[in-house]
Parts: C-alpha cells; sequence; structure tokens
C-alpha cells in the first residue's frame, strides 16, 4: 500500500500542474427509479484493488462540471484512486432538500464499493459546504457499514442561525472570542431562494425567493464571486420584479454591492428563518443528526472562507461524540471564494505542508 505522505505529493503535484494522467469516464447509477449520472475518474494504467472515494459538490449549478471539483477529482485519482463524482440533481438546481439528496449519497457510496476497480470496503466520502454535513449524517446510515472507510468535509457548517448570521453579517464568534470578515452572499441567497416562503408571516413572499433563486443562479452559471458588483444590474431587475411592499424583503438579502443589510431587519428574518428551515428540512440542521459515527471524520475549513466560517467546522468537531475519531485542520489555502491566498511566499509554503499534512491524515482514511 502506498503511504499517505507519498498520496499527498501526488495529490499536491497535479493540483499544481493542473493536469495528470487520468483516465474519465460518464457512469450512471440508480436512486431508486431515477438514473443518476456521474463522472468516474480512474488514474491511467491502474485499473484494479484502488482505494475509492466519492465525491460530492456542494449547491451549485455546475454541480460535477466545476473548474475547481474537476482539478480536485483528477488529483485525487492520481493518488491513486477510483474517483466517483455524482451528479445530485437538487443541487444543481440549487434546491436544499437533503432528506431527498441523502439516498443519492448512499447509494454512490455502495456503487463505487461494488465496481471492479475499487478494493471492497476502502471507500471514503468527500463532501464540499453543504455536502460535508450532509456527507456525514449519511455515514451514520446503517447499509453503509462496511462499505465506507470514512467521511471528510471541506467547509462544512454546523448551527443554522449562526451560519445564517455570518452570512449576512460577517460575523462570527468561536471560544468567547468575536471575528469579522466580508460576506459572500450566495449562501443566504439559496437559503432563501428555498425557504423563504415557507415562513408563516412571509407566506406571500414567492417572488422574493425565485428573485433570489435567479441571483444565485446566474452567479453560479458564470462561476464568479456573488459579492462581484457585475451582478448589481440583475439585481435591480429582479428588484423591481418584486411586489413593491416586498422590495426591502429582498434588499435584506441582495443590496447593492458596498451596502450592508439593515441589521435590525437581518435580526428579525434570521429568528424566522432559522425554524422555518427546521421544520421544513429537518436534516438541513445537522445537529440532531450526528450519531452514532462508525467512521473516521476529516474536517477541513479555510481560515479566510467567506461563505461559511471556519468556526463552523470547529463548531461541528465539537458537537461530535467524543469518542469518535475525528480530527479539524484549519488552513489558509482552502475557502469557497477566490483572493484568499496568503500574503508571502513564506506563508504560502508554511500552508502548503500544512495543508499536505491535513490531505496525508485524509487520504490514510482508505
Amino acid at each position: 500500500m502506498i503511504s499517505g505522505t507519498l498520496r499527498a505529493l501526488r495529490f499536491g503535484r497535479s493540483w499544481v500542474a493542473g493536469r495528470t494522467l487520468v483516465v474519465e469516464r460518464e457512469v450512471e447509477f440508480h436512486r431508486r427509479e431515477v438514473p443518476i449520472p456521474a463522472s468516474l475518474f480512474l488514474p491511467a494504467g491502474r485499473g484494479r484493488n484502488l482505494p475509492g472515494w466519492v465525491v460530492l459538490h456542494g449547491i451549485t449549478r455546475p454541480g460535477r462540471r466545476h473548474r475547481s471539483l474537476l482539478r480536485f477529482a483528477r488529483a485525487l485519482a492520481s493518488t491513486p484512486a477510483a474517483v466517483l463524482v455524482p451528479e445530485v440533481p437538487e443541487w444543481t438546481e440549487l434546491r436544499l432538500d437533503p432528506e431527498l439528496s441523502l439516498p443519492t449519497i448512499k447509494t454512490a457510496v455502495l456503487a463505487l464499493d461494488a465496481r471492479p476497480e475499487t478494493a471492497p470496503g476502502r471507500v471514503g466520502l468527500i463532501g464540499f459546504s453543504f455536502g460535508a454535513p450532509q456527507g456525514v449524517i449519511a455515514s451514520t446510515a446503517r447499509e453503509l457499514q462496511g462499505h465506507l472507510s470514512g467521511v471528510v468535509g471541506f467547509g462544512g457548517y454546523c448551527d443554522l442561525e449562526r451560519t445564517l448570521h455570518f452570512q449576512f453579517t460577517g460575523e462570527h464568534e468561536w471560544e468567547g472570542r468575536s471575528y469579522h470578515a466580508e460576506p459572500d452572499p450566495y449562501g443566504r441567497w439559496v437559503v432563501g431562494a428555498n425557504f423563504l416562503a415557507e415562513v408563516p408571516e412571509l407566506s406571500d413572499a414567492g417572488d422574493v425567493a425565485e428573485a433570489l433563486r435567479r441571483l444565485a443562479s446566474e452567479a453560479g452559471d458564470l462561476q464568479i464571486d456573488a459579492r462581484a458588483p457585475v451582478l448589481d444590474p440583475l439585481k435591480a431587475r429582479l428588484r423591481h420584479s418584486v411586489a413593491a411592499d416586498r422590495r426591502r424583503l429582498f434588499d435584506l438579502f441582495a443590496p447593492e454591492t458596498g451596502r450592508r443589510p439593515d441589521p435590525h431587519g437581518v435580526k428579525e428574518i434570521i429568528e424566522v428563518l432559522g425554524p422555518a428551515v427546521r421544520r421544513t428540512a429537518p436534516l438541513m440542521d445537522p445537529l440532531p443528526h450526528l450519531a452514532p459515527l462508525t467512521v473516521p471524520v476529516r474536517l477541513i475549513h479555510g481560515r479566510q472562507d467567506v461563505l461559511i466560517p471556519w468556526s463552523e467546522s470547529a463548531r461541528l468537531r465539537a458537537a461530535l461524540p467524543r469518542d469518535a475519531d475525528v480530527g479539524l485542520r484549519l488552513t489558509g489555502l482552502f475557502a469557497h471564494s477566490t483572493g484568499n491566498r496568503p500574503p508571502s511566499v513564506l506563508l504560502q509554503t508554511r500552508e502548503s505542508l500544512q495543508f499536505l499534512g491535513a490531505l496525508r491524515e485524509v487520504l490514510e482514511l482508505v
């Protein structure tokens, strides 16, 4: 078996080069009666007894075709491994429906474990962003025992209201210390699109929800930072597409670039939106569904993440059972949005070495 350190170095070499000798195939499995397309990545010349990874994309329109995800999957296959990236149809449609998505995740793990290229029982699960806590929840499923070796969460969340508070204000805290960043609004657009009209007193706000869905879809299709001023003309058009008495509500979620949402309005919307999310889609709140853990969990989060703050992975680590095999690594090299590289070559080198150490721990799971 190739050591974790060597596999991590192979990943790093492939990631930096942006290319590797990998065979890519289109495959399909079925979630009940629904066909689910997937991309399978295999190292060239290696087709048997490989460790396997199921990699979950986040809530993004490009889905498994996202440029960064493709680069990650190819680098992971070079380690060497069989990498399966399923299309989660709800997530590419920006629908937050974990009760429907969890069967996709579990079926993908079983499908990869059954493939002839994969060593039986040596399959890991990697979830990005929203997929991180969903991956941890899926790992507790009884039908995956003996098939799943470990789960990895990149940039996940733990607490609904705290995450929403950050996405509106950029404020978060951990162990009594307060932190602030300029938040990426994409997450609150997606949550609003899915659950705003589920708030009883906002049941007529479907036009605002649809406007937020169109805004998030445009940012996702263009694969651009949701904070970019180029989206302001679209915001203005969408704002005028909603009823006049609900435009202030739209402004809470999608103000013009450089303007902050009204703090009083933000406090009120979080107070009603969190319970609506929990009532409509209980699995959106991971806390009640994190036990029992039967496989190791590794959490990685970027310190400068502006979509979901690093304190959420720290909180997820603290919420998992004390006797569980759980590790947390914070890094300066991974974040949802662009423009978060360390400011000096020395810091980049140090962060790269630390990230390779985190990758070694991850790759040793399978």
